[in-house]
């Protein structure tokens, strides 16, 4: 090639920089100058503790575009993230993009690339929690149709996408006309949280953490944008924190909903402010409990070992569930006894299958709109 096959990563909300990290890392192990890799960074988580410390926690470089786009409605916010990145696209004119996971940047990027005849690469794909009224529901069954490579974590999310017509029936390569190439990958977070582990290991516990505590996060839209659903998983975390003290870094969003409908935590729930990666996982370390609506800290405590409970009426990872370390809160307690990791998340490998992959294409044809 008379140029590096060039990727262009569209990410914006914490999950993502953590799978960006592994695949980073994994492209890093390939020789220099055969893929160049260039990172837009939507904005969409824009507090400090929630975007830019990941970077720093985790190494990487600065992003080469960034929006600045913040927060607003699902419509707003999508359709400025989608003219922006048809900009950056066209500036760029790389040959793939690549997305992660479920959210508004997933989708835009997917959605501009597509327009732009740029081929897709989904990292987290055939996830499936069969509740069309989450957005994310929404988000990551769209972008699974409209990309070409489909990474799956697990071959639950793989049998998915095969129920809906997708995949070329090969475990992995280069996709065929009209059918994009299902790999299953395993989770590239599994990768990340291995190597965070060990640097979080020397940090000091975060302030609020005790003898005997539990985690709490919340932040998704249905739930914090619900006050009755939000007052419902209020009062089961108040239940919790009798028992223990409950340490919540509190996503903005969820503050303000609890302000400004007069919800009320218990004085043994300590709100503290958001924590960055390796803070946070030092604390879900020491944690007895998770209390979260977040599909990555469900996987992060199944990884670490710590018993989740999800603050959700059901979940697109259930091999947590079915392990016994994770359960629903409407379930809970549970008496499913918990297993050891049986690796239905791959073995720590994933973004290395990612890249390799991508690398494939880079040595057969180009591709895309690259120039």
């Amino acid at each position: 090639m008379s140029r590096p096959f060039h990727l262009l990563h569209v990410v914006g909300a914490r999950p993502q920089f953590i799978k960006l990290f592994a695949v980073q890392q994994a492209l890093a192990r390939h020789p220099p100058g055969a893929i160049a890799s260039r990172v837009l960074h939507t904005g969409q988580h824009y507090d400090h503790e929630l975007s830019r410390v990941f970077f720093e926690d985790l190494g990487l470089p600065a992003p080469d575009d960034h929006l600045d786009i913040g927060s607003a409605s699902h419509g707003r916010q999508t359709g400025m993230m989608l003219e922006r990145i048809e900009q950056v696209l066209l500036a760029r004119r790389p040959d793939v993009v690549v997305v992660y996971g479920d959210t508004n940047s997933t989708l835009a990027g997917g959605l501009a690339a597509v327009k732009l005849h740029i081929p897709v690469a989904h990292v987290e794909a055939g996830l499936r929690s069969r509740n069309t009224a989450m957005p994310e529901e929404i988000n990551r069954v769209l972008v699974d149709h409209l990309s070409t490579w489909l990474f799956c974590p697990s071959p639950a999310a793989a049998a998915n996408l095969a129920a809906e017509g997708l995949g070329s029936g090969r475990p992995a390569g280069s996709p065929e006309r009209g059918h994009p190439a299902v790999v299953v990958s395993g989770d590239v977070m599994c990768d990340a949280v291995s190597h965070a582990a060990a640097l979080a290991a020397e940090r000091r516990a975060p302030a609020g953490a005790t003898d005997r505590y539990g985690v709490l996060t919340i932040h998704r839209a249905e739930t914090a944008g619900d006050p009755a659903r939000l007052a419902e998983v209020a009062a089961f975390v108040n239940r919790m924190a009798g028992d223990l003290d409950i340490v919540f870094p509190a996503h903005p969003r969820t503050r303000a909903a609890l302000d400004a409908h007069r919800i009320r935590l218990g004085d043994r729930v300590r709100v503290v402010a958001p924590l960055g990666y390796l803070d946070m996982i030092r604390l879900l370390t020491g944690a007895t409990v998770v209390l979260t609506d977040s599909g990555g800290l469900q996987k992060e405590a199944y990884w670490l070992r710590v018993p989740c409970i999800t603050l959700r009426e059901e979940t697109e990872w259930l091999e947590t569930i079915e392990s016994g370390w994770n359960v629903l809160y409407r379930d809970h307690p549970s008496d499913r006894p918990r297993s050891e990791d049986n690796g239905a998340y791959g073995d720590g490998r994933a973004a290395d299958r990612v890249v390799s992959a991508l690398v494939e294409q880079a040595a057969t044809a180009p591709v895309g709109a690259g120039g």
